[in-house]
């Protein structure tokens, strides 16, 4: 994988289109660490199964939200897009963690937290150095045509 590639799990694909998520449900981008490598066909992934960073400076558990999946996905010609105008950023600070290695958005609402995708953040990526942006691009995060 290289830095920005954006990988979507395989079980996320299905929930998606068994239509197991809700319009409402709100979708949020946690920062992990190298603890646990995710991959596409890891089985039923959930954000606790992966390490987030720690919260000593800016950073907060779980993430920061993208919105609910109403506003995240659109469709146009029969491709669907899934997409974010927010591009979350944690500002530096001298208690961030060192070590983010992984963007991994995920379902808040459901009860289990279940897992969409993950972004190769080019880890590890110093939190204390600098600001943290995941920066989403023009096209969105993935489409599915």
């Amino acid at each position: 994988m290289a830095r920005g590639d954006v990988t979507i799990f395989e079980e996320a694909l299905a929930k998606m289109i068994a239509g197991n998520w809700a319009s409402t449900d709100e979708f949020y981008c946690a920062v992990c660490d190298d603890t646990t490598t995710p991959a596409a066909g890891d089985t039923t992934p959930v954000i606790t199964d992966y390490t987030q960073v720690g919260t000593g400076g800016t950073y907060v558990d779980g993430g920061l939200t993208l919105g609910a999946l109403s506003a995240l996905v659109s469709e146009d010609g029969g491709t669907m897009t899934f997409d974010s105008a927010t591009n979350p950023t944690w500002a530096q600070n001298g208690s961030n963690d060192v070590d983010a290695y992984w963007g991994i958005i995920y379902n808040y609402t459901d009860a289990g937290k279940d897992c969409l995708c993950f972004v190769d953040l080019g880890g590890p990526v110093d939190m204390s150095g600098g600001d943290l942006t995941v920066t989403f691009g023009a096209l969105g995060l993935f489409t599915i045509s």
